[in-house]
């Protein structure tokens, strides 16, 4: 039985998403409980690794304009006590992990230069959609004796999980085509678009013409009507 539920429930739960994630009221719900909290939590996940204070909050994540020395100092020597206390306790993969996350801070708050630093946090909504969600789900396979197996929870990580990917994804797979999907300088809920400095998918102004930028290179958009709206957005925001 474990092992059909550990071949099944993920394609599952994907397709189950991504149907979801291509409707109108259910899509509106899914976002609201379940995928928005993933995607506000990976604005404030990167804006840590860069050495920017923020907090995740419902579709809106503050963060703060400067680098806090004090806070990234905290905030590795947390991810450092983590890996030394999972490693001593052989906890192996917790312990890489947050070794990990501590060599990605380093580079982050170290290496990328501020406005770097704000790019990847705004991309980091629909990013952490993405990496967040494949963590999530993948706890549908952890080992038998583990706390996650014993109860509820695991599932309950997959649902978010396949939720968040494929919310975040449906967006990017459509820009194949169709540019103009991305929702630049879209303030979600609202539906306007302002013609200020260009926000990102939750509303958190980009600074400067980074966000539209950064956005316009990731989809790297391949149909001429979509290089074409690509040359165009560019141009708004350069001229």
């Amino acid at each position: 039985m474990e092992l059909r539920l550990r071949v099944f429930a993920l394609p599952l739960a994907i397709a189950v998403a991504w149907g979801v994630a291509h409707t109108g009221i259910p899509h509106a719900l899914m976002r609201i409980f379940l995928s928005m909290w993933i995607h506000e939590s990976g604005h404030a996940l990167t804006a840590w690794l860069c050495g920017l204070p923020s907090f995740p909050g419902p579709w809106f994540t503050p963060v703060a304009q400067q680098r806090s020395w004090i806070f990234g100092l905290c905030l590795a020597a947390v991810l450092a006590f983590c890996a030394e206390r999972a490693w001593r306790s052989k906890h192996r993969v917790v312990a890489v992990l947050c070794g990990i996350l501590l060599l990605l801070q380093g580079i982050g708050t170290l290496a990328f230069s501020l406005r770097r630093a704000q790019e990847l946090m705004i991309f980091g909504g629909d990013a952490g959609c993405m990496v967040l969600g494949t963590l999530l789900m993948a706890t549908l396979y952890v080992r038998r004796d583990h706390v996650l197996h014993r109860g509820w929870l695991r599932w309950g990580f997959l649902v978010i999980g396949a939720a968040a990917f494929c919310d975040a994804y449906a967006t990017w797979w459509d820009a194949r085509k169709n540019f103009d999907s991305i929702p630049f300088g879209e303030n979600e809920g609202s539906g306007h678009r302002h013609h200020g400095p260009p926000l990102c998918r939750t509303g958190r102004p980009v600074p400067g013409r980074a966000g539209c930028v950064l956005r316009a290179r990731v989809a790297a958009p391949r149909s001429r009507r979509a290089r074409a709206g690509q040359r165009r957005v560019a141009a708004d925001f350069t001229g």
